[in-house]
């Protein structure tokens, strides 16, 4: 694709965890699409090679080393954007950690150093870029959680717990940064990656069985909510497998009881007793 045709073209985007995995291919298909980017991971040399890629593909490229979880790391990233391209329109928050482990036998740390990475990061980075987008007009963040923070997995209460959190962050982004022309969206990239290949094992099936997309192909569910395309969207989840997509909701009030009168616990008992626990929602249904 002609890069000055691109559904990205003049874009300035930041990347989180884009050295490898999903994050390289969200780079990649950003940049194809016009997109200048900064993209960012822990290890040199992966990100170097991402780097030697896009340039080769005749892409803006800015790569910073570095954990999100370091402040000085998130505001280096959305400087390097600003300084090399002008500004930051997009910022993408995906970099990520697993550490899982049952909850009884999940260790302090194993819990610290995931919310470190998958949520003080994203808070992070989204404080630093929204100072920008604040004073240059608009911008658009968006979160990169998952089915984890969506609707739980088992043997993983900290990257729940922290996907969870991204959406709360999102919620309150929302409502905060929207006077400034800031837009906050989620997806969550249903794809095959080193994170969901322990899972597909398990299940004894193939990824695309399981609904599972290959990287390059779920890259374009972010191309899309990146582009102006999605002008529409803020605070909106959007699920992507390249085989499947969706709009979550946020969550809503059901089997509402209201009185003038302070209720108490015999109207609590009498309400909920004719009314249904609500389902939890399960992944394919099962």
């Amino acid at each position: 694709m002609d890069r000055k045709q691109g559904r990205l073209q003049g874009k300035r985007m930041v990347i989180t965890g884009s050295s490898r995995s999903l994050g390289r291919d969200f780079a990649l298909a950003c940049a194809a699409e016009g997109a200048s980017v900064v993209i960012n991971g822990t290890d040199g040399a992966a990100l170097s090679a991402v780097e030697a890629e896009l340039r080769a593909a005749g892409a803006a490229v800015v790569a910073v080393r570095g954990s999100v979880a370091e402040s000085a790391v998130c505001r280096a990233l959305v400087e390097a954007c600003v300084d090399n391209f002008g500004g930051i329109d997009v910022l993408v928050n995906n970099a990520g950690i697993v550490r899982d482990r049952t909850l009884l036998k999940m260790s302090d740390e194993e819990f610290d150093e995931v919310i470190a990475v998958d949520l003080r990061g994203p808070f992070l980075c989204t404080r630093e870029a929204g100072r920008v987008m604040r004073e240059q007009g608009g911008g658009h963040i968006i979160q990169v959680t998952s089915a984890s923070g969506l609707v739980g997995n088992f043997g993983q209460a900290n990257y729940a717990a922290a996907k969870a959190g991204m959406m709360g962050l999102m919620y309150t982004a929302v409502k905060e940064l929207e006077r400034y022309g800031i837009r906050c969206n989620a997806m969550w990239p249903y794809a095959h990656t080193e994170m969901t290949q322990p899972l597909i094992d398990r299940a004894g099936k193939t990824a695309r069985e399981l609904g599972f997309g290959e990287p390059q192909q779920v890259a374009a569910g972010l191309v899309w909510l990146a582009s102006d395309a999605a002008v529409r969207c803020n605070g909106q989840c959007l699920s992507f497998s390249g085989y499947r997509t969706a709009l979550w909701r946020s969550p809503v009030e059901e089997q509402v009881l209201e009185s003038a009168q302070p209720l108490g616990v015999d109207e609590l008992q009498a309400h909920f007793a004719q009314a249904d626990p609500l389902p939890l929602y399960r992944i394919g249904g099962g």
